[in-house]
């Protein structure tokens, strides 16, 4: 092979990797229990999930959204399919590469909060980076820099009862994106608090996305929040579909 054509086979390859999407999901499919009594969540889900997006999955309750979420985050495995996630295929992982995995590759935000009581904002931000192992001066400035891109520099010594939902779950996503992962999964973010306090995170995750670059799948059923996605997918049955696009895809 000549160098022109090495380096044009070199490009394609850079190419072909630059294009593989953060999420990658084929044919999933996951049932609790069996016989007459079995509950098929998923039955055959594909879907992808480009790479710098936020996409937001919407579906009545119990259609399978945290089933879904868990099998991409790796908290669970499915009975059929295949998952890759930023170019791993999960499948092939043990349970050390999966603990792994979720560390440093995927941020998690929940319907609760799940601080700890005890923690200032600042020390629930550090969590992730102390479980790494992160050095003080490079963890300080990270929980510097994540409190002030989610608005709450000025409650960095509160402990989580003083603060209010909205802020406790701002919290949350700024421990989120403490080791820097390439996808936040987030499951009803917005589930227990008010419609504007609601909007004001979700506009706070649009926002994140693009300055963190990092992609963002979020389970939500709330209209206005769905208006905020690149892209929405809907589950139904165990299977799933794709809406037009969002508007913030368009701005």
């Amino acid at each position: 092979m000549s160098t022109d054509e090495s380096t044009e086979a070199t490009a394609a390859a850079g190419t072909a990797v630059a294009e593989e999407p953060m999420v990658r999901v084929e044919d999933l499919h996951r049932t609790y229990g069996s016989g007459a009594g079995a509950v098929h969540a998923l039955r055959g889900v594909s879907f992808e999930v480009p790479r710098g997006e936020l996409v937001a999955l919407k579906g009545r309750s119990g259609s399978g959204k945290t089933t879904l979420l868990n099998l991409v985050g790796g908290l669970d495995t499915p009975d059929g399919g295949r998952i890759r996630l930023d170019g791993t295929d999960l499948s092939g992982l043990g349970e050390n590469e999966l603990l792994e995995l979720r560390r440093d590759r995927i941020g998690f935000v929940f319907q609760s909060f799940g601080l700890i009581p005890i923690l200032t904002a600042a020390e629930n931000v550090g969590v992730p980076l102390r479980l790494r192992g992160a050095p003080v001066r490079e963890r300080d400035e990270r929980v510097e820099l994540l409190l002030s891109l989610v608005g709450l520099a000025d409650h960095a010594a509160q402990r989580p009862t003083e603060l209010s939902g909205g802020q406790q779950q701002r919290v949350a996503i700024a421990r989120a994106l403490a080791n820097r992962p390439a996808l936040l999964i987030a499951d009803e973010p917005t589930g227990q608090l008010d419609a504007e306090t609601g909007l004001s995170v979700m506009e706070l995750l649009r926002a994140v996305v693009r300055a963190e670059g990092v992609t963002a799948l979020v389970a939500t059923h709330d209209a206005q929040l769905l208006g905020l996605a690149d892209r929405v997918l809907e589950l139904h049955d165990g299977g799933i579909a794709e809406t037009a696009a969002a508007g913030a895809a368009r701005d």
